[in-house]
């Protein structure tokens, strides 16, 4: 596998678990406005970077 694709893998995983956890302290209402702002938007660039590295990365042998 790619190194680069193996890195979008990782990204896409973690914005994935950053929007489930941002998901889930909006649904409780467990943190502050602020605090789920930036963690939200950080884990979107994270999800889109990792599916377009993912995307773009073309495999070579």
């Amino acid at each position: 596998m790619n190194v680069k694709r193996t890195f979008g893998t990782i990204l896409t995983v973690l914005g994935i678990i950053g929007l489930i956890y941002t998901g889930v302290s909006i649904i409780q209402q467990a943190g502050s406005i602020t605090t789920l702002t930036v963690v939200g938007i950080i884990s979107i660039l994270f999800f889109f970077t990792g599916i377009s590295l993912v995307r773009t990365t073309k495999d070579e042998a």
